[in-house]
């Protein structure tokens, strides 16, 4: 880009703070209307709750705010790559959107947007995109290239269902080719895809992998969204409620960049609220199975004993295991739960600041946005470095972006 171009792009920074939604809903919709086959790509839940919609503006936002380095994005537009990988996105893809981008570009501005300006934004898109492509080739590269790897959607059969609580049932996937799977890092991810004959499509959704890699098969453990019709429990439901042990979902391989560090010595505290704990739990089984002497601090929050997945497997964990200490916070404490390791309201890492936290310690934090702002706060209150707290999003990533 010319300093002129990124001069344009800069000046733009101002329109996409007041009206940067209004313009990635432009953007979406006419998309859409000219591409509809990428409904089968995009999360269409995240697009009528507007996560999706968000999520692009402040991509788009910071990457204007940051035109002269984008260096300072790597680790944002890491995490966009892997998603990307995720959902199978291929570089003919980036054709598609950038071509819908500009043009939106051009339609919400108006006037205002003068060829040399729309020349500037198509220029950096296109920098962007090969950045991306490239980024996102090494990642294929990878899946395909290790022992049980693919790329693209692998038929998966569900050999087991396991009811893990009131809401939550694990899924154990295995090759339905009756090959290995991939390896992956403690903390990744896979996409599962369904075709959901109400919408005429497939819906693609992230799950946590909650165990530790074993060459066999995947875990994922999911949460049924109780009488919701609403898309962002579509997939979640349907696994519940249509998918019998026996049938086939398709799987994308691994990804994600919220992984345990495997090589550090630092003790670990991993921090969950609800069913954030699934990537934690694929951390704390690794830990453990591979007889790592690491200390490891549990801390999870959930409404209830009766919603509260994995409860007696983590428990045991740390009676067996001195070097796991475990910590439980419960709305309301019911009767007989009012012990050592149990505690009332929402988790409040203040409480256990008496010795159980540790400030060499790296922290993993997984849950609702709310939830880890919070946690990732009182962390930084208690003087925890920023570069020691990990977290990982729900959906869209707005926070890390």
């Amino acid at each position: 880009m010319t300093p002129d171009q990124k001069a344009l792009v800069t000046a733009t920074v101002s329109t996409l703070q007041a009206h940067g939604v209004a313009l990635t809903t432009h953007f979406y919709q006419r998309m859409f209307e000219h591409n509809p086959e990428l409904k089968n790509v995009f999360n269409m839940g995240n697009q009528q709750n507007g996560k999706q919609q968000m999520a692009l503006a402040m991509a788009v936002l910071a990457y204007a705010e940051n035109i002269e380095d984008p260096s300072v994005l790597v680790h944002a537009v890491t995490k966009i790559g892997h998603k990307h990988v995720s959902l199978d996105i291929r570089p003919e893809h980036y054709a598609i959107v950038g071509r819908h981008l500009i043009a939106s570009i051009g339609e919400v501005l108006g006037e205002a947007a003068t060829p040399a300006l729309l020349e500037a934004w198509a220029t950096a898109y296109g920098e962007l995109a090969g950045l991306m492509s490239g980024l996102e080739s090494g990642l294929y590269q990878n899946a395909a290239n290790q022992l049980g790897g693919w790329t693209g959607w692998r038929p998966f059969t569900v050999k087991q269902k396991v009811a893990e609580s009131d809401e939550i049932t694990s899924f154990y996937l295995y090759p339905a080719d009756g090959g290995k799977v991939a390896g992956y890092l403690p903390g990744q991810y896979v996409s599962l895809r369904l075709f959901l004959p109400e919408l005429n499509l497939f819906q693609p959704r992230q799950y946590s992998l909650s165990s530790a890699p074993n060459g066999e098969y995947y875990r994922i453990s999911v949460k049924k969204e109780a009488g919701s019709q609403h898309p962002d429990g579509l997939i979640s439901n349907r696994l519940h409620d249509f998918v019998a042990e026996g049938g086939i979902v398709e799987l994308a391989a691994p990804a994600g960049d919220f992984t345990l560090d495997t090589s550090k010595p630092t003790p670990v505290v991993l921090v969950s609220g609800g069913v954030g704990q699934t990537p934690l739990l694929s951390m704390l089984d690794y830990l453990v199975t591979t007889g790592s002497p690491r200390e490891v601090v549990w801390v999870h929050g959930s409404r209830n004993a009766q919603v509260h997945a994995f409860r007696e497997p983590v428990a045991a964990l740390a009676a067996r295991h001195e070097q796991v200490q475990h910590h439980i916070f419960y709305d309301t404490l019911a009767p007989g739960l009012e012990q050592e390791g149990y505690y009332e309201g929402i988790v409040d890492l203040q409480k256990l600041n008496g010795g159980t936290l540790m400030s060499e310690a790296d922290y993993y934090v997984c849950g609702p946005a709310p939830f880890i702002r919070k946690q990732v706060q009182d962390l930084a209150a208690l003087g925890v470095p920023r570069a020691a707290i990990h977290f990982e999003e729900f959906g869209p990533a707005t926070l890390s972006v």
